[in-house]
């Protein structure tokens, strides 16, 4: 099939005359009047009625040019993505990430980013906050947790899991044989999340939820961690943040038989049909990163 002739066609349904549509594309009315025939040709159809004033499309014809123009959107987008997908990052690419994730997980990618594409400036915004992408000029924004319903485009590019932690000192200071137990000790509430003291802990087909008593509660996630590992208490952390101060005794995993809920880490975008090649490229290296760690390549930053 000739792609030009769909082009033609179409063309000449858009302008309602063979010679605005030749006009339209620069060419000639009798190059667009003998390929729009050898069109017909082909579909074995009419598509046009012609008149000394105007240029009708039959009902069969009206049919063709939706097609066609949807044809035609797809080819151009095809080529508009190679053409991205070749261009070098140039620009400022502006970033939001929380707090946690940001500084274990992002940081690291933005500095291997700007050391690869010189010709990129990186903002990067680092809060537990919720920011409007449109409104604050984001390109791209990491979120974690679990994701509200929203119009904005969202990918999913990895997971972590949750631990109730205390400081090594702190753990010889009580008995837990499961997570009800854990009800009244003293806990370092996270403020930044939804539902910072109900908690839902799972051992094969065993359930229990447990409501904590906050005894400090605080808004940021990095500043959880230091209470808990100053022994101020228990809390839930994710993994990304404590897997080294786990692994090197700081921290001690609180019944580790039971398993609290996952969650997801998400790119998401303000609405558009195509993304900068900024964007597309500090992802993909995001994504590389994340699946090192999920792979075993590394350990959670911590």
């Amino acid at each position: 099939m000739n792609l030009n002739r769909l082009a033609y066609f179409a063309a000449v349904v858009d302008a309602g005359s063979f010679t605005r549509a030749a006009e339209r594309l620069g060419i000639t009315k009798a190059v667009v009047s003998q390929q729009v025939a050898r069109l017909e040709r082909d579909v074995g159809t009419t598509l046009l009625i012609r008149t000394t004033r105007r240029v009708h499309p039959t009902e069969a014809g009206r049919t063709f040019h939706a097609r066609c123009l949807s044809v035609l959107q797809q080819a151009e987008d095809a080529f508009d993505e190679l053409a991205q997908a070749a261009a070098e990052p140039t620009g400022t690419l502006r970033i939001a990430a929380p707090n946690d994730y940001g500084t274990s997980a992002v940081v690291p990618v933005v500095a291997a980013f700007s050391a690869r594409y010189l010709a990129c400036r990186v903002e990067l915004t680092l809060g537990d906050e919720t920011i409007d992408l449109a409104s604050g000029g984001m390109d791209v924004a990491i979120r974690v947790g679990w994701l509200a319903d929203s119009s904005l485009q969202a990918r999913r590019i990895g997971t972590f899991r949750q631990f109730m932690v205390c400081g090594a000192g702190f753990a010889g200071r009580f008995q837990a044989g499961e997570p009800q137990d854990l009800a009244g000790l003293p806990f370092v509430a996270n403020m930044a999340l939804r539902e910072p003291l109900l908690w839902q802990f799972l051992r094969g087909d065993a359930e229990q939820t447990v409501r904590m008593q906050a005894t400090i509660a605080i808004d940021a996630t990095p500043a959880v961690l230091a209470a808990v590992r100053a022994g101020a208490g228990l809390s839930v952390l994710p993994d990304f943040l404590v897997r080294d101060e786990l692994a090197a005794g700081r921290l001690v995993q609180v019944l580790p038989e039971w398993r609290l809920p996952s969650g997801g880490i998400y790119t998401v975008y303000p609405a558009a049909r195509f993304r900068p090649p900024k964007v597309t490229r500090f992802v993909e290296m995001l994504v590389a990163a994340e699946q090192k760690v999920e792979s075993g390549g590394e350990g959670r930053r911590g």
